[in-house]
């Protein structure tokens, strides 16, 4: 698990690229991108920034290529941002939890709509043998 100094640098950088994506980079290349996490390594030389792009895969390749393009003003921006002895280096990685979660929901909903197929199926059905197979302990009076 990652200190609390590493969570709190994360975190910094996290806020530091959204504000470059936000605000300070026009590249006319960078679509809808949405900064998920950031991963510091443990001797904070790397940071690996996770991010999700709205849009097909051609956004999601335009998008990839604006974001490399700009790994040194963002760098720049860290650098001045959050006193370090060493910046780390920016490496983007695309976040696939919006594309598996998708996946996952789909999946659910076909695993719902069967679990209601079988209990309308179910409904009204009668049991084969008896409704109590069990035997049960007979009382002497029975005979």
């Amino acid at each position: 698990m990652a200190g609390t100094g590493s969570l709190k640098i994360a975190e910094q950088i996290k806020a530091i690229v959204a504000k470059m994506l936000g605000s300070r980079i026009q590249d006319p290349r960078l679509g809808f991108v949405t900064i998920t996490e950031v991963r510091l390594s443990k001797d904070w030389r790397t940071a690996e920034v996770f991010y999700s792009v709205f849009g097909d895969a051609e956004a999601v390749q335009a998008s990839q290529d604006a974001l490399e393009a700009a790994k040194g003003q963002i760098r720049t921006a860290v650098a001045k941002g959050i006193p370090m002895r060493f910046t780390p280096l920016i490496e983007f990685v695309l976040d696939r939890l919006p594309e598996t979660s998708g996946q996952f929901e789909a999946l659910l909903a076909s695993v719902k709509a069967a679990d209601a197929e079988i209990a309308a199926k179910a409904e009204g059905a009668e049991f084969a043998g008896e409704a109590d197979p069990y035997e049960h302990p007979r009382d002497d009076g029975d005979e």
